[in-house]
């Protein structure tokens, strides 16, 4: 089971954890379930896929606020 944060804006791998942790140190325990079911995904092979802000885009929604009324998607 391997855990892969993406950004969900540029879709840029921001990391991956190859060995098993239970979900709950990473914090999953403390997100709503809707929060939980835009951000995390389970794959039936155990993978776990997380949506996150990589600094790139955070930099920029910081030096642009009005990008938050945006859903931007590139692919």
């Amino acid at each position: 089971m391997a855990i892969h944060y993406q950004c969900r804006h540029c879709h840029a791998k921001v990391g991956t954890i190859e060995h098993s942790i239970h979900a709950n140190v990473l914090g999953f325990d403390m997100l709503t379930s809707t929060e939980r079911t835009e951000m995390v995904s389970y794959l039936e092979n155990g993978d776990i896929h997380v949506k996150v802000i990589c600094d790139d885009c955070h930099e920029a929604l910081i030096r642009n606020p009005d990008l938050h009324e945006v859903d931007i998607v590139v692919q």
